[in-house]
């Protein structure tokens, strides 16, 4: 994911744009129903802005759905092949949608073989014996992500507000004001963004009514 991030800022940054808000997709590029990429559709035509993803292949496997997003409103352009055009596209999509029934049809084909030489496929004890670990895994893992951000807001904040206090009373502007200033980013990414900017703000308020 933070490979993505990369590519994603480095493209913009190099081309002198600037990122709107950004979106995380867990959902396999197989599926078409991605609620996220929606969310950042709708974002691109209220902003008239252009949908920058990593690559093709993260957007879709499918080349039906990319010539749907073709035919819509909404630009789009992929880190890994920024110079494409439609026909280039569609072509690396259709590689895509190829490779990806290949990977299916070579997954079933060994599950296959296996069953028929007797191998137990699966958990023996069921689904179920995996999931108390994975929660209690997953908690763990989401409560230190959670006290580093709040660590992180921490720190940040009271230069969010002298920046405030300084006239600086927009997202974007404290965005550039921490650039200007080499203030290193969430994650420690390069470059501030005014999205990451208000998540930093409302953490700093919810500590600030829990506290």
């Amino acid at each position: 994911m933070e490979a993505q991030r990369t590519a994603v800022e480095s493209y913009a940054l190099g081309g002198g744009h600037r990122i709107v808000a950004e979106y995380v997709e867990v959902e396999s590029g197989k599926h078409d129903d991605r609620p996220f990429l929606a969310e950042a559709l709708a974002a691109c035509r209220l902003h008239r802005a252009t949908l920058c993803i990593a690559k093709l292949d993260r957007l879709s496997r499918s080349v039906s759905f990319i010539s749907r997003l073709h035919d819509g409103d909404v630009d789009f352009v992929a880190c890994d092949a920024p110079y494409a055009n439609r026909f280039m596209i569609n072509l690396f999509a259709a590689i895509a949608e190829h490779e990806r029934e290949m990977i299916s049809q070579r997954t079933k084909a060994a599950l296959a073989a296996a069953k028929a030489r007797g191998v137990r496929l699966g958990n023996p004890n069921g689904g179920a014996a995996l999931l108390p670990g994975c929660k209690i895994a997953a908690a763990k893992a989401g409560a230190l992500l959670a006290q580093r951000a709040d660590q992180r807001a921490i720190q940040v904040m009271p230069l969010l507000q002298q920046l405030e206090a300084d006239g600086c009373t927009s997202a974007r502007a404290m965005a550039h004001a921490l650039n200007l200033r080499g203030v290193p980013a969430p994650s420690g990414r390069p470059l501030w963004y005014p999205e990451q900017v208000r998540r930093v703000m409302r953490r700093g308020a919810n500590l600030d009514r829990t506290g």
